[in-house]
């Protein structure tokens, strides 16, 4: 089949490590596994709520996902023992962030080549000049936080002040992020949008790499973060996978947070949705819809945001096993001479002290190239290997592994 037919999907199960990277005493996560701890911790019983057993993820096992486990860490998979069938490896990460965007970027072939600016664990957190930014953009007297926090627990602590004050609460992780979170009602959402927006030129020159709007609804006693979430992410440093293919004329699909982690770059069509499962009805449709010769790049994030961090082993279970039970209907989309790889852009071991990212390798999984074990490969041979299948000239330092 022409290249030009052939269309290819990227899909990042956001958060979906599988452990043994070489860093990761670095960041401080020696031994940290996301699959592998999962699926220890359902064959040992330690994550039975909402589902029971061994973890069961027939269909991206039966391409290489055990294995492709296995390569990265050495570490046992019980449930995950299928023999290959597919595209299978693992991917080692060189940029100096366990993060989204240094994550994405670099699948997409462009390493980050700058170092982060992380705020640091103290209280207060940041300086005195953002503070007073924050304040002159928001026409408040002082912000709330000001320190490293979990989303949940810091609106719990501030949410009476921020209601009675207005002052909107910010903090920040381990990530180079700046969070703000705010009432929908009573801060307003579109105020909120247009702080972080505002805000986040002044952030981006300096280094930091999101600047994220956090809105929730709800009384202080019952709140719940909503689907409204932006991240206002740095621009990344040179063309990616994106423009490289709509710079060669073909068609860009782009599914959840994809749009806000590329700055919308060499983008032609944003699907969102209120949740993952929206999402996926998304992928079906544009297995079903994307034209010949084009890339569909989507990201699932709520491994991550929903199950990763607060650490919820049983729930990150359910959400692979939810997952994976859905592929079927999307393989039955693909046509002959399309690929479809399935990977991650760090790891969040939800068995691992603290409640951050975890600094590991990523499996490589992909449908329509037949079995083919690809071994330990890096982040940026990913959209080496889509531009090759795509006909389509790779502009980053990535060899193709097909």
């Amino acid at each position: 089949m022409a290249k030009t037919e052939s269309r290819a999907f990227l899909i990042v199960m956001d958060s979906v490590g599988c452990g043994g990277a070489p860093d990761a005493a670095v960041f401080g996560d020696e031994g940290s596994n996301t699959l592998g701890h999962i699926a220890q911790a359902c064959a040992e019983g330690r994550a039975e709520v909402g589902r029971s057993g061994p973890l069961k993820m027939p269909n991206l096992d039966r391409l290489g996902l055990g294995a492709a486990i296995r390569l990265a860490s050495g570490a046992p998979t019980p449930g995950l023992d299928a023999v290959p069938q597919g595209l299978w490896g693992a991917a080692t990460e060189v940029s100096k962030g366990k993060d989204t965007p240094s994550g994405h970027w670099e699948l997409s072939g462009v390493p980050v080549p700058w170092d982060w600016t992380y705020f640091p664990d103290t209280i207060p957190a940041f300086p005195d000049d953002i503070v007073a930014e924050v304040c002159r953009l928001a026409g408040t007297e002082g912000i709330l936080g000001n320190c490293h926090a979990s989303g949940v627990p810091i609106i719990a602590e501030h949410c009476e002040e921020h209601l009675r004050t207005g002052w909107p609460i910010c903090y920040t992780s381990a990530d180079s992020v700046f969070q703000i979170a705010a009432h929908e009602e009573a801060f307003g959402l579109e105020r909120l949008l247009k702080l972080c927006q505002d805000l986040a030129p002044m952030l981006h020159a300096r280094k930091v790499g999101r600047v994220i709007a956090r809105p929730f609804t709800g009384t202080c006693g019952n709140f719940k973060r909503t689907s409204n979430r932006h991240d206002y992410a740095i621009a990344p440093p040179a063309p990616t996978l994106l423009d490289w293919v709509s710079g060669a004329g073909r068609a860009t699909h782009a599914i959840g947070k994809i749009g806000d982690i590329f700055s919308m770059r060499g983008i032609g069509t944003l699907s969102k949705g209120k949740s993952d499962a929206d999402l996926f009805e998304h992928l079906v449709r544009l297995g079903a819809e994307a034209e010949p010769g084009s890339l569909t790049f989507a990201n699932f994030v709520e491994f991550d945001t929903l199950y990763g961090h607060p650490r919820d082993v049983a729930g990150y279970a359910r959400a692979l096993e939810w997952f994976d039970a859905g592929l079927p209907r999307f393989f039955a989309t693909l046509r002959p001479g399309d690929l479809a790889i399935f990977t991650a852009d760090h790891g969040n071991d939800p068995t691992y002290r603290g409640t951050e990212h975890t600094r590991e390798r990523v499996p490589l999984t992909g449908w329509g190239v037949g079995l083919r074990d690809i071994g330990l490969r890096a982040f940026v041979d990913v959209g080496a290997s889509i531009a090759a299948h795509l006909g389509v000239p790779s502009q980053g330092p990535g060899r193709s592994f097909l």
